[in-house]
């Protein structure tokens, strides 16, 4: 490593990226913010908006959950069905997020096989060996 350190490629390579960042840290980029107006249309939205809350309320473990607290899920389906647009709105979009942290264990694994092979690599370059016994 120490031989391409002072290899004369390696300077001007070295030289020229530093002044390739310089000139694009120097250049101001325009930042333009705006209000996004929501778009709730009345009936439309809201028939797609109890969809969604209905097929959570179905969920078993939101079901055990609710009976766990003393709600029935017919009561509570009730109460959904009483909210106004923009809190029904609200809820489905909560329950949007709860059901992406419901995913399968794929992810998790998928992570940590990436990890897995990071770890490798990084050994690799600094030249240890790993044994699995």
């Amino acid at each position: 490593m120490a031989a391409v350190r002072k290899a004369g490629w390696f300077v001007v390579m070295a030289v020229m990226m530093a002044g390739w960042m310089g000139v694009l840290g120097s250049v101001r980029g325009v930042a333009e913010a705006g209000v996004i107006a929501s778009s709730l249309s009345g009936a439309g939205s809201r028939v797609e908006d109890m969809a969604k809350v209905q097929s959570f309320l179905e969920n078993k473990v939101v079901v055990q959950k609710l009976v766990d607290y003393g709600v029935s899920p017919a009561e509570a389906l009730a109460k959904v069905k009483a909210m106004s647009a923009q809190d029904l709105h609200r809820l489905a979009s909560l329950t949007d997020r709860a059901a992406a942290g419901t995913d399968s264990a794929l992810g998790i694994l998928i992570g940590l096989a990436i990890l897995v092979i990071l770890i490798v690599v990084i050994f690799k370059l600094m030249n240890k060996e790993i044994i699995v016994r």
